[in-house]
């Protein structure tokens, strides 16, 4: 028995059995939460445990079975096909219908499956032949088909705190009596490392301890060159991916250059696409400086062309200066607003026709229909201006884009009233 033993992983042969074993998570366990209160009356919903690698989602599975009565399968999406999920929901519809009883069917890293797999669900779901449990590392809203999520309750479990991984591969250590093979220096060590998974943190505690050539105790200097090197935390597929870039167009849009280039760093140094970043980059320019500062579109353009032609790792200086310029730009959002504006009466306008004296005439037939009459030519007249309506006939003149205070757009802000005192003095002559 004691060999078999050896042969299982920590993180399984510790794996909490008892709700109050459990480190972390404390949100989905305290008294009132709805976990705890289908763990303590046995009546169970169907859920989406969504969280990073090593946070406790199979763990709170595995609670869960121990605490139903109601037959448990579970299955790994990885491993198993929408077959034999069919096959296993067939079976659970007849035992609802002989035992009256749902099957628990717990499926980890659902996400795997596509949306007409995840359709396959949804009528034992609604029966009630069936309770799921998905567990999945992606963001339910993008990867879970909205009819299935409606039916789940979705529980967010947080990536674990050092302090909590601390707890957990102490208390292992301990349970092994190896407590004299770790310097602290090496516990911090492989506590930075875990990133939160506590799985990741185990798994090199299990490595370490099954080492028996290895001078002990380990310090901390010998860990950081016999341990492989840490990847980070990024997914370019994932949800991840989506809180980086959000991360660096936030800290840009708050001015804080400093900021926006460590995010710049980590999706550089994790693999991202440079011309993703330019691309989103150059979206900024516009959206969130625009007029304010005509050159920031133009500097986008540029590290995108230079971004294409060099390549990383060499461009990475060039989209460090667009990340400056950006951030240190004076910042509108007048041309995102007012296109906005512009869009809403577009839908409700889009019926109105174009005013005949805007529109061209290069037809007899079209002149001979009024096209294009009384249109006024503005560079015959004085200024290279003459006020005429341009907005359809039965829609009033609207204001759609108004200059911010701030940078070129103050000299727009004279341009357009300069306009504007032409149109009034030509109106007084009428």
């Amino acid at each position: 028995m004691a060999e078999d033993q050896q042969y299982i992983p920590l993180s399984e042969k510790y794996r909490p059995k008892l709700i109050e074993n459990v480190i972390g998570q404390d949100h989905l366990l305290q008294q009132d939460s709805i976990l705890k209160s289908m763990i303590s009356t046995g009546i169970f919903h169907s859920l989406i445990l969504w969280g990073p690698p090593g946070s406790g989602k199979t763990t709170l599975a595995r609670l869960i079975e121990s605490f139903t009565h109601f037959p448990f399968i579970a299955f790994s999406a990885v491993l198993s096909g929408i077959k034999e999920v069919k096959e296993v929901m067939k079976t659970a519809e007849a035992n609802m219908q002989i035992s009256h009883q749902p099957t628990i069917l717990f499926i980890d890293e659902i996400h795997r499956f596509n949306r007409s797999q995840q359709d396959a669900f949804l009528p034992f779901v609604e029966s009630g032949s069936i309770i799921l449990i998905g567990a999945t590392t992606e963001n339910p809203s993008f990867f879970i088909i909205s009819a299935l999520l409606s039916r789940c309750h979705v529980l967010v479990l947080n990536g674990l705190a050092e302090a909590e991984i601390r707890v957990i591969i102490s208390n292992i250590i301990k349970a092994e009596e190896k407590e004299a093979d770790f310097t602290e220096g090496a516990l911090d060590l492989i506590v930075a490392l875990s990133g939160g998974d506590a799985r990741k943190a185990i798994n090199i505690i299990d490595i370490l301890l099954k080492q028996s050539n290895l001078a002990k105790p380990y310090q901390r200097e010998f860990l950081e060159k016999y341990l492989a090197k840490k990847a980070m935390l990024y997914d370019k597929s994932g949800e991840e991916h989506y809180n980086l870039i959000s991360a660096l167009h936030k800290s840009l849009r708050g001015s804080d250059p400093q900021a926006g280039l460590y995010w710049l760093a980590r999706m550089l140094e994790s693999g991202e696409d440079p011309m993703y970043i330019v691309r989103r980059l150059t979206r900024f320019a516009a959206e969130d400086i625009g007029l304010a500062d005509p050159q920031a579109l133009l500097q986008a353009i540029a590290v995108k062309e230079a971004v294409h032609f060099i390549g990383m790792p060499e461009c990475n200086v060039h989209l460090s200066q667009l990340v400056v310029y950006l951030a240190t730009a004076p910042k509108s959002n007048a041309m995102e607003t007012a296109y906005i504006k512009a869009r809403e009466d577009a839908h409700k306008t889009g019926h109105l026709p174009v005013p005949l004296h805007i529109r061209n005439a290069p037809t007899k037939l079209m002149k001979d229909l009024n096209y294009g009459k009384e249109y006024q030519y503005d560079h015959d007249h004085k200024y290279h201006y003459y006020y005429q309506k341009y907005f359809p006939d039965q829609m009033p003149e609207k204001q759609y884009y108004t200059p911010s205070e701030f940078g070129f757009e103050r000299d727009i802000q004279k341009r357009i009233d300069w306009w504007k005192k032409l149109r009034q003095d030509q109106e007084k002559k009428k």
